[in-house]
């Protein structure tokens, strides 16, 4: 029996309600449909079992990889020997005072928009669409139309491996442009507190679902993607040196540049990893000889360590 074996089998003694899956396929759980199996995939409930969940997978000197939705991971279509946390599972949602919100990690952020929108709150509006978790939203300073979660976090609950349990608050996130502290401690976000304002509920409702239409006039929101695939350079936008270079409908295997929105690469169809990269690659390499300009993936890529 190897260690992932063994703590896993600690985790089912210690926490009998726990939901573990062996041998399960990542792409199953992102929204691109690319992912080969991983050792054992866990689905802790609330905050206090996620935190049993590291401590009893620390005994066996096992760090497991935290994911939400899935929605901007590339996973390697290999069997992997590795411990995956799923947060989907924490949910919870509560007003903590009259213009803030306490939300665990796994909750969605479309639910997080509807939810300020029920209690007469402005300020998530622009997080409706976008198809993630709250955790992974903060890991990465999620945004869009101009308005990004460093504009409305103002604390959160998070995990360290040598240390445990710890909050920051406001500045202390260190976010920038598609990144946080997060993303340089490995830390894991396990709830934060969001701080609106009070607004009209029409009004509120209004700007959603104008942003919702702007998003489906623009967006390829039919087919299989990671959402952007690149982050926006210092100069221009990643979309329009994607398209400038003649790369719209580029595909390697069933991995393509969309035709609708050159920013996004989806899965037109049974796609593998070696597709995804490859297509990534080679935007990367045109853009590069067309205008001088890196471009910086923003997909995340998981392969066996």
């Amino acid at each position: 029996m190897d260690s992932i074996e063994k703590a896993v089998d600690c985790l089912v003694n210690t926490l009998p309600h726990l939901t573990v899956l062996h041998d399960e396929p990542m792409c199953k759980h992102t929204t691109l449909g690319i992912g080969g199996p991983v050792q054992a995939m866990v689905f802790p409930e609330t905050e206090s079992c996620m935190i049993q969940v590291f401590k009893a997978l620390q005994e066996h000197d096992i760090r497991p990889f935290v994911m939400g939705k899935g929605s901007n991971l590339l996973v390697s279509d290999k069997h992997m020997n590795m411990v995956v946390i799923n947060t989907t599972k924490l949910r919870n949602i509560e007003l903590t005072d009259a213009v803030s919100i306490r939300a665990d990690s796994g909750v969605m952020l479309s639910e997080l928009a509807v939810f300020a929108h029920k209690h007469e709150l402005t300020g998530l509006e622009f997080a409706h669409g976008i198809p993630g978790t709250l955790g992974g939203a903060v890991f990465m300073n999620a945004g869009a139309y101009g308005s990004e979660m460093k504009d409305v976090i103002y604390s959160t609950r998070a995990y360290n491996y040598k240390n445990g349990e710890y909050t920051l608050t406001e500045a202390q996130h260190e976010f920038s442009y598609r990144n946080s502290i997060f993303a340089s401690t490995k830390d894991v976000v396990l709830s934060s507190i969001i701080q609106l304002k009070k607004g009209d509920t029409e009004t509120i409702k209004d700007k959603m679902k104008k942003l919702a239409a702007k998003r489906c006039e623009s967006q390829p929101l039919d087919r299989k993607s990671a959402g952007s695939t690149f982050k926006r350079p210092k100069e221009g936008y990643a979309a329009a040196l994607i398209e400038q270079a003649g790369l719209k409908g580029f595909s390697i295997g069933g991995a393509q540049v969309s035709s609708m929105h050159a920013g996004f690469v989806i899965n037109a169809g049974n796609a593998t990893f070696d597709d995804f990269l490859a297509v990534m690659e080679h935007i990367q390499e045109t853009v590069l000889k067309n205008s001088g300009i890196m471009l910086e993936p923003e997909v995340k890529v998981l392969v066996q360590q």
